[in-house]
C-alpha cells in the first residue's frame, strides 16, 4: 500500500511496472505503506521463480541478506534468502506440494461427471473425486476435488470451468506424504502382472496388484477377476519367499 515517488511522478503501491511482473504470484499486503518490492525485485522472482508455496523441507547450505535504505518502524527492512536442497521427509517417505482444486456442484449430470473424471485423469490430475454434499436451497450436490502438481493447476482449473456448471472453484497448495513405491512383475498361471509396492524404510508395507494387467488377463483367460487378483497376491508371497 501507499504511494511512491518515481520519474514519472507520484505512483501507487505496488507500481504499475511492479504490479504488471507479479501478475502469476501470489501477493499478500504486511500493511506497511512504503514500497517493499521494486520492479528489480519483481523481475527477479518472476524470471527465476517456478512455482509458490509454504518453505519446504530442505537442508540449508547458504544464507543471504539484503538490506534497504529505508527506516520502517514496524519491522526490520531485510529480506533473507535460504539456499539448500529439498530434503525426504525421511524412513522413505517423500513430502511433495500439490494443488487442490474444489467446486460445488448442485445442477450437473452424472454422466457429465463421469467424463469430467477421465478428461482431469488424462490431463495430469493425481486424483480426482466427488463427494456428496448438502447445498443451498437444501439441494443434494457435489464437491469435486481435483489434486495435481501445481504446473498443472492451471489447465486442470480450465478443463473444470470448460467440462462442468460451476462458476467458481476454491485453489489452495497441501503438502503430501507418500510412500516409496516400486513395481515388479509377478508370474502367474494367466501370465505376468505387475505389482505395486508400497515401501517405509526399505519395508514393503503394501503389494496391490495392477488393476489393467489383471483385467485384461481375466478377459483373455476367461477366469473371474478376483481369481487374477488373489493368485497374484499368492504368486507375490511365494517370490518373496523365494529371495529371503
Amino acid at each position: 500500500g501507499g504511494r511512491v515517488k518515481t520519474e514519472h511522478g507520484v505512483l501507487p503501491v505496488p507500481a504499475p511496472a511492479t504490479a504488471d511482473l507479479l501478475r502469476q504470484a501470489p501477493t499478500y499486503s504486511t500493511g506497511i505503506e512504503r514500497e517493499l518490492v521494486t520492479p528489480t525485485g519483481a523481475a527477479l522472482v518472476a524470471a527465476l521463480v517456478t512455482q509458490f508455496g509454504p518453505q519446504p523441507r530442505m537442508t540449508v547450505e547458504r544464507i543471504g541478506y539484503g538490506a534497504g535504505s529505508a527506516e520502517l518502524a514496524e519491522q526490520p527492512n531485510v529480506l533473507r534468502l535460504l539456499l539448500g536442497e529439498a530434503a525426504e521427509a525421511g524412513r522413505g517417505v517423500q513430502e511433495p506440494t500439490v494443488t487442490v482444486l474444489e467446486a460445488n456442484l448442485d445442477d450437473m449430470s452424472p454422466l457429465v461427471g463421469g467424463y469430467f473424471m477421465e478428461q482431469a485423469l488424462a490431463a495430469g490430475a493425481l486424483d480426482v473425486f466427488f463427494t456428496p454434499a448438502q447445498m443451498k436451497k437444501n439441494r443434494p450436490g457435489l464437491v469435486l476435488t481435483v489434486i495435481c502438481s501445481p504446473d498443472r493447476a492451471e489447465l486442470l482449473s480450465e478443463l473444470i470451468f470448460e467440462q462442468t456448471t460451476t462458476i467458481g472453484l476454491r485453489q489452495y497448495e497441501a503438502r503430501r506424504r507418500v510412500l516409496e513405491r516400486e513395481f515388479i512383475s509377478v508370474e502367474t498361471p494367466y501370465g505376468p502382472v505387475r505389482m505395486k509396492l508400497a515401501k517405509l524404510d526399505g519395508r514393503v508395507l503394501n503389494a496391490a496388484p495392477e488393476y489393467d494387467d489383471c483385467q485384461r488377463l481375466a478377459r483373455e483367460k476367461s477366469v473371474p477377476l478376483k481369481q487374477v487378483l488373489a493368485d497374484a497376491q499368492f504368486y507375490f508371497r511365494q517370490q518373496q519367499k523365494d529371495r529371503s
